[in-house]
């Protein structure tokens, strides 16, 4: 298995992609599941309940285009979780997920939105801490 080295501009980090995972955080800290699911709720930020749902009572209108979200969790590791949230076209060309933290190969990018990525690295572990709460199996 090769190693795959994707530089994003916009931070100082560099994700390394190994295999179907990016083991290292991409800000240096853990994520905090309370902020992760704030963001996974947020029709503003993270735009996840625009195709998955999940345990979010309070909202009403959930996508059905995508698997559910402990679905997800349930069959994939934090670094498998941060790979797909980094670039999701990575392990599927066809795929309709943004890629919340790369600014390459993206299309149709206002201009005051180029170069920026639509998660910063410490959002990206805060959802990622929260995705894993939803895993009994993920739990110590």
């Amino acid at each position: 298995m090769g190693l795959l080295v994707v530089l994003n501009l916009s931070s100082a980090n560099a994700q390394i992609l190994a295999g179907d995972v990016i083991n290292e955080s991409l800000s240096g800290q853990a994520g905090d599941p309370v902020r992760g699911r704030a963001i996974v709720a947020s029709r503003q930020t993270g735009l996840c309940l625009l195709c998955h749902n999940g345990p979010f009572p309070e909202e009403r209108f959930q996508g059905n285009l995508a698997p559910e979200l402990s679905a997800s969790a349930a069959r994939l590791s934090a670094p498998q979780l941060r790979a797909r949230l980094v670039d999701a076209s990575r392990f599927n060309p066809n795929t309709i997920m943004p890629a919340y933290y790369s600014t390459a190969h993206l299309n149709r990018v206002a201009p005051k939105f180029a170069g920026q990525t639509i998660l910063s690295g410490q959002e990206i572990e805060d959802v990622v801490a929260f995705l894993l709460t939803l895993n009994k199996q993920n739990q110590p």
